[in-house]
């Protein structure tokens, strides 16, 4: 059995009929996905490469690779689970560890940077984690199992 040549259709991100939107919702123009499993494949199928952020795949011998709109980022925690340690569940369905090191603040929001992305925390994950903080005048420190640590805020003009 040979493997068959697949032939690329490539969509850029300005034809994409599909975004993004700054809570980690895919819409198009009837509005918000609404359909679970819908969803659910499309943040499976999320992957970068030098170009930015698409979704891809494959019907036949067509690999169909659609790069998307989105607002800083098309990573998101939706989830946030205790345990030995925190874990941050992506919308991709990917599991992060959190090292509190890699949360920041930036214009009232919560991220996480790890391997060189950005991650943005969605409302539900927000609620999940603001258990773990406290504040002392202007900080906010994440404690966990007897750890704290301060989680910096970055102006629009902190690189991040």
């Amino acid at each position: 059995m040979t493997d068959k040549a697949l032939r690329d259709v490539i969509v850029p991100a300005e034809k994409a009929t599909f975004w993004m939107d700054r809570w980690g919702n895919w819409c198009n123009r009837h509005g918000r996905f609404e359909h679970r499993k819908i969803i659910a494949h499309f943040n499976a199928a999320i992957a970068r490469d030098a170009q930015g952020y698409f979704v891809s795949q494959i019907n036949d011998d067509v690999r169909e690779k659609v790069y998307f709109r989105y607002e800083e980022t098309a990573l998101f925690v939706f989830d946030v689970r205790p345990g030995e340690a925190l874990t941050l569940v992506l919308n991709t369905g990917r599991e992060v560890g959190l090292e509190p090191g890699m949360l920041f603040i930036r214009n009232d929001h919560l991220y996480a940077r790890e391997g060189g992305e950005l991650i943005k925390f969605n409302e539900a994950s927000m609620l999940k984690i603001s258990r773990f903080f406290d504040h002392v005048g202007d900080q906010c420190f994440l404690n966990y199992k007897g750890q704290r640590a301060a989680i910096p805020i970055m102006d629009d003009r902190s690189s991040t």
